[in-house]
């Protein structure tokens, strides 16, 4: 994809986590660099106005990640309807926030299974057509992959996963000549993040962060550093630019933490009781029926 002008002309992408936020950034900013995208997500009604938006240059799947044989599906209707697929985006994801010791078990898994299984089914059912095409993956991670929060135990556990996953599955492929890049996006203004901080202690601990670190950006600014990053066939971009430099401090990154949530969640305690918050935002209320859920797994539905 790398050495022409328009190097996602006539290209095939897939986004999933495309209803909203990001993915939804993310597939606009791909139309305008001449790909056809597939939508990918479980709200089908907003998926459809996502599509509609994009002129006819994107085609949409309800479909839930977690299922490996509703992706399989998927991966073969897309590739009859729009031809193979050269780039996958794995954005889809959900957090909830809270003491680990009062969040309900289920959903503490099922952010696990949405960011980390999921983003690992998402890469295995369009495998076969990033080999074909000499592709690109890229999994969307965080900040959290390279210093944890507390108070988000899932959600760093999950990004941490994914990067670890993506670095893996890099190596694995470079030999066949499929790249793999990793997404480091710290807070970035999507229905999660705005959610998250209707909750006082959540809102708290992103306010104790250094000045730059605290700081919200658009959907749209991080989704075009996404995007060159395709072009470019990145093995790591970073959304903004001075996350890089975290790199190079990771390994001291847990103790600062700890001192600083050793400090300020008893006063945080003392003022308001620590609770559970459940899925965060509209797209996370729309994943907390997965597998095994009071309405099974969500239909596989094109259009």
């Amino acid at each position: 994809m790398t050495g022409t002008a328009r190097p996602l002309h006539g290209r095939v992408a897939v986004v999933t986590g495309a209803a909203r936020g990001l993915g939804a950034a993310t597939a606009l900013e791909l139309t305008r660099r001449g790909a056809t995208v597939a939508l990918l997500g479980r709200e089908e009604s907003t998926l459809a106005e996502v599509r509609d938006r994009l002129g006819g240059r994107a085609t949409c799947w309800e479909v839930d990640i977690t299922d490996d044989d509703g992706m399989a599906r998927v991966a073969a209707e897309v590739r009859d309807r729009l031809g193979p697929v050269s780039v996958v985006i794995a954005n889809a994801g959900v957090a909830e926030g809270g003491p680990f010791s009062e969040t309900d078990p289920a959903l503490w898994r099922r952010v696990i299974e949405v960011n980390l299984i999921g983003s690992a089914i998402t890469a295995r059912a369009f495998l076969p057509d990033l080999r074909a095409t000499g592709g690109y993956f890229l999994q969307i991670a965080s900040l959290a992959s390279i210093g944890a929060s507390p108070m988000m135990s899932a959600y760093c556990a999950s990004k941490a996963g994914v990067e670890s996953f993506a670095h893996a599955l890099r190596a694995e492929l470079a030999h066949e000549g499929v790249g793999v890049g990793i997404g480091y996006l710290n807070w970035t203004d999507t229905d999660m993040i705005r959610d998250a901080d209707q909750h006082p202690v959540l809102r708290e601990l992103r306010g104790h962060m250094p000045r730059p670190a605290r700081k919200v950006y658009p959907a749209d600014f991080v989704a075009a550093r996404m995007v060159r990053a395709v072009e470019r066939r990145r093995a790591a971009v970073y959304a903004p630019g001075w996350l890089r430099a975290t790199q190079a401090v990771r390994a001291a990154m847990p103790p600062v933490v700890t001192w600083v949530s050793k400090r300020e969640l008893p006063r945080l305690e003392r003022e308001a009781a620590l609770t559970a918050t459940g899925l965060l935002g509209a797209g996370g209320r729309a994943a907390v029926l997965g597998p095994g859920g009071a309405e099974g797994r969500a239909g596989v539905r094109g259009g």
